[in-house]
């Protein structure tokens, strides 16, 4: 770091005589975070295949979409899914609450806010998170597929981040189901009209990578076939095809495409 000239003239060789924050807390956010990731994947890493389901925290019970959400997660633990959560009031109490009481594993990743979050009590695996990046990739490690109902901001960062996952191929295809059509269809058309068509700034194809609809059983068709097609999403790859693969192909242990390094202009002109 570039020493920093103080008022009284002497030199400053850290941020720490800046008024920053000490290096000691800097180190210590560093543990924090490992500590999250540690107990996160120790509770989890064993889950087997599951689905997270995301939607807004002010719905209510008397909502049609509410109730859609409850009996599709009973329907998912039926076939042998786990439900992932943010463990929150609203959608993630329904598919919460569909999850405990068929008897399945009902997984809330709940996080500390500057206004409390509510948890719900139909988590049979609750866990807390400090930070949202920890959350996000727990979101997607263990999931085969995102049923996203109608939601806020929260609900569009997951939907997107995940489309934008697939579309980069640092994660193996997962299956996004976006349910309730008068929700989603104006933000798909416009995916397609204007991203795709006028800006052209997403290829032919980017705007398949979720499907519609307004049917639960369908959506939940789709996920157990492709489920049943990629059994490899559920667990880190361990068998001889999966340790022969290329190193772009390679699951790094948070559950991303190792990939290959980024291409700098230089190289490319020297001809490496």
């Amino acid at each position: 770091m570039a020493n920093h000239v103080k008022p009284n003239g002497a030199t400053a060789n850290t941020r720490c005589d800046l008024g920053y924050r000490t290096a000691a807390e800097e180190t210590w956010r560093i543990f924090r975070i490992v500590s999250e990731f540690v107990e996160a994947v120790d509770h989890l890493s064993c889950l087997g295949p599951a689905v997270s389901v995301f939607g807004s925290a002010r719905t209510k019970p008397d909502n049609r979409y509410y109730q859609m959400a409850e009996k599709f997660s009973a329907k998912l633990v039926e076939r042998g899914l786990a439900v992932i959560t943010g463990g929150g009031p609203g959608i993630m109490e329904a598919a919460n609450k569909g999850a405990f009481e068929a008897g399945g594993t009902s997984i809330g990743l709940n996080i500390w806010l500057p206004k409390e979050q509510m948890a719900n009590p139909f988590q049979t695996i609750e866990l807390d998170f400090h930070y949202f990046f920890i959350r996000k990739v727990m979101f997607v490690k263990y999931a085969v597929a995102f049923a996203c109902f109608p939601g806020g901001y929260g609900t569009l960062d997951e939907f997107f981040e995940s489309i934008t996952l697939i579309q980069t191929q640092k994660v193996r295809p997962m299956k996004i189901v976006l349910i309730g059509s008068d929700y989603w269809r104006p933000l798909t058309e416009w995916i397609q009209k204007t991203l795709r068509d006028e800006f052209k700034v997403i290829s032919p194809g980017d705007d398949q990578l979720f499907t519609l609809t307004d049917d639960i059983d369908e959506a939940l068709e789709m996920i157990c076939r492709h489920a049943s097609e990629h059994p490899d999403l559920a667990a880190e790859p361990a068998g001889p095809r999966e340790r022969s693969l290329a190193a772009a192909e390679r699951i790094t242990a948070e559950g991303t495409r190792v990939g290959r390094p980024p291409k700098h202009e230089k190289a490319v002109k020297r001809g490496e």
